[in-house]
Order: structure tokens, then sequence, then C-alpha cells
């Protein structure tokens, strides 16, 4: 019997969408290599910690990475150590002098000296140069109220004290 042209246009259809879907693992392949490979190329060795939007991080050429250490927090008017508030006023750290920062020196030693005993044992790189501490700190925070936080910092005998700034590119020399 012969087919009408209608019937052999459906067998047609059918024949060509009867096949099932095939997955094309070599392709796939080939993707996940080259995402692998720029992956691995693109790897950047900047750490970056973690920073509060109330911070304002003055900026400076660095040549060492930060390593991870005890994080101190200074807000306008809180100060944070290891995500946990040690003191906080509604004057501004910007107004503290000698005279009324004895609380804010006091609330740091506790904190450190608390860390300190969580962790007893040195390594001999940190009974060298003592137990290490990053403080990130509002660039307007003046220098006398940084001072005294570097030096309640070395009592409690975190001597490494390193500040977090915002790195910015060296010019080239021919620019």
């Amino acid at each position: 019997m012969k087919q009408s042209a209608r019937a052999k246009r459906l067998a047609r259809h059918h024949k060509r969408f009867n096949n099932s879907a095939k997955l094309n693992l070599v392709s796939l392949m080939d993707i996940f290599t080259i995402l692998v490979f720029f992956l691995i190329v693109n790897q950047s060795e900047v750490r970056a910690l973690q920073t509060s939007k109330d911070i304002s991080l003055p900026v400076s050429i660095a040549d060492e990475l930060p390593d991870e250490n005890v994080l101190i927090s200074i807000l306008n008017n809180t100060v944070i150590i290891q995500d946990r508030a040690v003191w906080q006023q509604q004057e501004a750290i910007n107004n503290l002098d000698e005279s009324n920062s004895e609380p804010l020196i006091n609330a740091i030693t506790n904190e450190l000296n608390y860390l300190a005993q969580k962790r007893p044992q040195l390594t001999d790189m940190e009974k060298e140069r003592g137990r290490a501490v990053t403080i990130m700190g509002d660039s307007s925070i003046p220098y006398k109220v940084l001072k005294q936080i570097m030096a309640a910092c070395a009592e409690s005998n975190y001597r490494n004290i390193s500040l977090a700034v915002k790195q910015v590119a060296r010019k080239q020399e021919g620019e």
C-alpha cells in the first residue's frame, strides 16, 4: 500500500522527535576544566578584614598581609573586641582625654586578659613578640586615644600590634 503525503510527513515528524535528548558530557567537562583553571589563576592573596560601614579606614601602602588575630574595632562611641562590645558611651571617643579615658582602658584590658586566659599557651614567636592584635579604627580617631589603646594592649601582653588600613596601589616609577 502506498502512503499519502500526509502520512509520510507525520512519520518523519514522529521519527525526528522520538529520539530522546542526550547530554554531551565532553562539552560539560571542558567548561568545568576551564573554570577550575580560571579560578586557580585568579586566586588573589588579598585578605579583607570584616569592616563596619561606620569605620572609614586611613589610607596607606601596606607591604605585609594581615594575620588572623584578635580584632579591636573602634567606632565613634563604641569599642568592639572580637564582635563583643566592651565599651559604649553617649560621648564620642574623640572627646576623651587622659582624665576620663580610664573606663575605656580598663574595659579593653579586662577583655584582652580574658581572651589571653582562654588560650594560655604561647608559641615561641608569641613569647618573643607578644600576642598579636589588629586595631581597626576610624581615621578621625585622635592619636592620643589610639596611643592609650595601644598601651592597654601592651599591658595585656598583646605587643604585636597591627593597624588596619585601606591599601592603595603604589605609583609606577614612570608616572
